[in-house]
């Protein structure tokens, strides 16, 4: 039963911090939870001046339990201003990457653009979000800066994310929402509510107020904040039931827990806590990211490695590192890919050549099956070209180095050994940015060659490179190259050709090889 016997009480000590419900920014990121429903420094929707007035040096006091109006005062606050992880020195780009470009023509690209098939695009994508840079085109940067950050969401991405977030600052209640969500995430809850304790200016909704209560320790003061919101509506009857459930289970019992529902990170982590987990399979990527917390099975840690690293969110290493941790304890499916890597591994220890072949052609087709060869190829190719490997696994590990940062070395390597065929001599030329048209061997490889020879750039992006939009033209680009990996060659030989314009040789480079290997079956 609830604490009726506090609740005048508790109508009385939630009605000076009650407000009126005020509209929140739309979000491309729409599983955010509702942790600061009114940011600081925005006025409520629909508030007013209480009536009357109080002495001077007296608090003001309400004459009855009723919800009273609140003054909200507009602080001044900010924009995002130069924000960046990566400096220009580091990146090559320039601090005005959007300071041309409209605010609705980048938030409709980051909309739009997903985690790509080639390893090149997305590691280009996630460098532009974290690049230092201004804001766009009369604009403060706090909505470009968001926009970016959940661009990273997007990706689970949620490290760089959280990186960006700190880099920028405290802000307003947006800002908050997402650096809470990463630490739910991440399983940094408590620090992420002890920061709450320091932020004054950020108003909790009141299931973060309960959470937070609670996790640090305050039960009683959690469940009374419940009651009073509760009987103000400020709280849906599902995300009160799971409160009740997480602050007393005896009290719950007799309450049947929501089915359905949604998921924010808030609720995800509530439903966590009181036995009730959700599989972050059917969840946005970015769900994944629990998964890798030490207290979660292998199994689940590596399907969800597995759905990082092909976004591009996680580096290779973290999901060899798991994949090695362990002996698999069944067969199929992971475990069948668990065992193959295991095995190649292994093999490449022993520097047996055959025994190294003989491993690889077993696991390079159960990671390509699973979109994860790249990865694969990351994490050994470098050893694999080191041995005198026999047959045809000879010319897979060139090409599993040319998926790679090595992919200059791969080249020189195979024209050392004179071991190519024509399909793997076009392939190193276009390792040294010179491919010869007429090696071309399909019409993509002769897209490609047209690009880093007489392809002209396109002239929508190269006015927006002209008239500091570089950042636009950048996200257009990966667009394009997407559309190709698709089939519209032209667009990608078009973005490829642009991006050696400007600077981004390697980027073009790495994205070519990776296009034509992957995308030809290796």
């Amino acid at each position: 039963m609830r604490a009726g016997a506090l609740l005048l009480f508790s109508l009385w000590a939630a009605a000076a911090a009650a407000s009126v419900q005020a509209q929140a920014p739309m979000s491309a990121i729409d599983w955010l939870s509702d942790t600061a429903r009114n940011p600081a420094g925005q006025p409520a929707r629909g508030a007013k001046a209480p009536p009357g007035g109080t002495a001077q040096g007296e608090a003001p006091v309400t004459s009855s339990a009723a919800v009273a109006d609140v003054t909200v005062s507009q602080l001044a606050t900010p924009g995002a201003g130069v924000v960046g992880v990566l400096s220009p020195d580091q990146t090559g780009l320039p601090q005005t990457l959007w300071s041309g470009s409209k605010l609705i023509a980048l938030e409709g690209l980051l909309s739009r653009l997903r985690p790509s098939r080639l390893p090149a695009i997305n590691d280009l994508v996630v460098m532009l979000m974290l690049a230092e840079a201004g804001p766009a085109l009369a604009s403060d940067g706090e909505a470009l800066l968001l926009a970016r950050v959940d661009q990273l969401l997007a990706r689970g991405a949620l490290e760089q994310a959280g990186a960006l977030l700190q880099q920028a600052g405290p802000g307003p209640g947006e800002r908050f929402r997402r650096a809470f969500d990463v630490a739910l995430l991440t399983g940094q809850e408590d620090r992420a509510c002890a920061d709450l304790r320091q932020r004054p200016g950020i108003r909790p909704t009141y299931p973060l107020r309960v959470f937070c209560l609670a996790r640090t320790g305050d039960w009683s003061a959690a469940a009374l904040t419940l009651d009073a919101a509760s009987v103000l509506g400020e709280v849906t009857t599902e995300d009160d039931t799971l409160l009740v459930h997480f602050l007393d289970p005896e009290m719950g019992a007799d309450l049947p827990i929501p089915k359905g529902m949604r998921p924010t990170p808030l609720t995800f982590r509530i439903l966590d806590a009181i036995g009730e987990p959700l599989p972050t399979g059917p969840l946005p990527i970015a769900f994944a990211q629990s998964d890798l917390r030490p207290s979660v099975g292998w199994k689940a840690q590596i399907e969800a490695a597995e759905r990082l690293t092909r976004a591009g969110a996680i580096p290779p290493g973290r999901l060899f590192e798991l994949y090695t941790r362990n002996k698999p304890s069944a067969s199929g499916g992971v475990w069948d890919r668990v065992a193959a890597v295991q095995a190649l591994d292994g093999a490449l220890g022993t520097g047996d050549p055959a025994a190294v072949a003989a491993a690889l052609n077993r696991a390079w087709p159960l990671m390509q099956e699973a979109g994860l060869e790249s990865a694969l190829a990351d994490q050994t190719a470098a050893r694999l070209i080191a041995l005198d490997l026999p047959g045809a696994a000879a010319s897979l590990a060139y090409r599993m180095a040319l998926l790679t940062p090595l992919y200059e070395t791969a080249a020189r390597h195979v024209s050392a050994t004179g071991r190519s065929n024509d399909k793997d001599s076009f392939l190193a030329g276009l390792a040294r940015g010179a491919p010869e048209k007429a090696a071309a061997y399909d019409e993509a490889s002769a897209a490609i060659a047209a690009a880093f020879t007489d392809r002209p750039v396109p002239e929508e992006l190269a006015a927006m490179a002209r008239s500091d939009r570089l950042g636009e033209a950048i996200l257009r680009a990966a667009e394009m190259i997407g559309n190709g990996t698709s089939g519209d060659l032209s667009q990608m030989a078009g973005a490829l050709a642009f991006l050696r314009s400007v600077g981004l040789e390697s980027t073009a480079r790495r994205a070519a090889l990776q296009a034509l290997i992957l995308q030809g079956g290796g």
